[in-house]
Formats: structure tokens, sequence, C-alpha cells
């Protein structure tokens, strides 16, 4: 998108943040999304998406987390990519990169050889999914959004993750 100086991309692992969690979330039903009211936290809502999930949750240990931050690193390199930020936590990531393409086109790409490497290494298994279906795109249009988000992910993720 012309103007843009960089995107904020934001994913989930697999059942990482369901539908109804106090954390409020959007769907697909297009009521749900950048700029609209996120849905409110439901516990019957979470309760039900939890007994649909093909298998257990998810989670990033010390491996999984080395094995990511390795593959989106080599990617965004080999498709002369700028990632200007990243941080992997163990349910979730986050990157502020540039990128002549969308930021959907970025996100599917990372995930797709993260999940590829992740089964080579053994760390995932042939039909698991490991990934939430999408993820946060966000356009930055200016150097203090850029700023803004930069700091988010490198200063604001909590205390540094052991094993």
């Amino acid at each position: 998108m012309p103007g843009t100086l960089a995107y904020f991309i934001t994913w989930s692992t697999y059942g990482a943040h369901l539908h109804g969690d106090d954390r409020g979330s959007v769907d697909r039903s297009g009521s749900h999304g950048p700029g609209r009211p996120l849905i409110v936290a439901n516990p019957g809502r979470e309760r039900f998406e939890l007994t649909e999930l093909r298998h257990e949750v998810v989670s990033l240990d010390e491996k999984r987390r080395a094995v990511v931050e390795k593959t989106i690193r080599a990617h965004v390199e080999y498709r002369r990519w700028s990632l200007l930020a990243l941080h992997i936590r163990r349910q979730h990531l986050h990157m502020v990169a540039r990128a002549p393409e969308t930021p959907e086109k970025v996100m599917g790409e990372c995930k797709a050889w993260c999940t590829r490497r992740l089964r080579e290494a053994g760390l995932a298994g042939p039909t698991q999914k490991i990934w939430a279906r999408h993820g946060s795109t966000r356009y930055l249009f200016n150097e203090d959004s850029l700023r803004r988000a930069i700091r988010y992910v490198q200063d604001e993720q909590g205390e540094p993750l052991d094993g």
C-alpha cells in the first residue's frame, strides 16, 4: 500500500487465543476487525471452541522458538525484506517488517516455512496444526507508529522466557 513504511504482524499458535476469551478477538463474519469492536469475553463460547480443537494447544518451547526465529530471519533475508523487530513468545509472536508484498503474504510465507522447519526438526507432527488461522496485520504509515511498534515488540513483551 502506498505510503506504508512497514508492517506490524502478530500471530498465535494453534488453540492459544480462542474466541470468547477475556482478551477479546475478531472473527471472519466481518462484524469484527480493524476499527470495529472485538468479540467480548464469553466463557461459554471459549469452552465450546476448546472442545472443537483437533489436538492440544501448541506452545513454543525453547527449541521451537529457536527454530522459528532462525527460519523467519533466513526467509526474510532470502526474500530481501527487512526485519526490524522480532519477538517470539510461548503462544504468539510479533514482528515488524518491510516488504513490497502485503503483510498477509509475509505472514503466510513465514508461517509456512516455520511449519516446514519445525516438522523437519521433529518438533511438530506431520499433520499437526501449529498456527492459528490468521493473525493481525497492521500497516505502519509514519515514523511514530513504526517506532512504537518496534518498541512494543522489543521492550514490552514481559520477562524473558526460559525453557
